[in-house]
């Protein structure tokens, strides 16, 4: 009889063992789930507050790079904030700094009235100075369908769009959601031809 009690003592231990266990087992957070390709995306800000006259072909090409690359997102500046990339109209050839530009850092794209004055696009123009501040150099003399060729695609060049291999770089300079651990590398390109 002592051993019956023994036991069902052992198997009532054991019950409660296995119940407190397991309920905390189902009380422990799921492990968290990563979804394979998502995209850490990196927010730039840009102001063109002082780009009187290019807003549309500034609003293109901002366009243009937010759909073609995945990891950064070009975001126009609320009055008064603090933007990453500076905006301004001149009258001389557009150039910028070169980047890639760091969150919370800065750089300036001057587009300029004088390749528009002999025949070149403006939405090109915007987009092709913006990949500048995001790393991309030139790459001089290049086809229209290089982006980052400029002025050496010719006036009747009118892409506007990245094509996949400076789509690409752009991405790595963003991977993960950073910015490129080097600073922005701050040589200004003037896109004379």
């Amino acid at each position: 009889m002592l051993n019956s009690i023994a036991l069902k003592a052992a198997g009532i231990a054991a019950a409660i063992t296995l119940t407190t266990v397991t309920a905390a087992s189902a009380t422990q957070a799921p492990a968290p789930h990563v979804t394979e390709g998502a995209v850490a995306v990196v927010t730039l800000r840009y102001d063109d507050s002082r780009a009187g006259g290019w807003e549309a072909a500034i609003a293109a090409g901002v366009a243009s790079w937010n759909s073609n690359v995945d990891n950064v997102k070009l975001v126009e500046a609320a009055p008064g904030a603090r933007a990453e990339i500076q905006i301004v109209a001149t009258s001389g050839w557009p150039q910028a700094t070169l980047g890639p530009v760091r969150p919370g850092g800065q750089v300036r794209v001057e587009l300029g009235s004088q390749a528009v004055a002999e025949g070149h696009d403006k939405t090109r123009i915007a987009a092709h100075e913006i990949g500048h501040s995001l790393g991309l150099p030139d790459t001089k003399p290049g086809p229209c369908s290089q982006l980052m060729s400029g002025s050496s695609a010719g006036i009747s060049c009118r892409n506007a769009v990245p094509n996949a291999t400076e789509q690409s770089r752009v991405e790595s300079f963003y991977a993960y959601g950073l910015a490129s651990r080097t600073p922005a590398d701050g040589r200004i390109l003037v896109d004379a031809p």
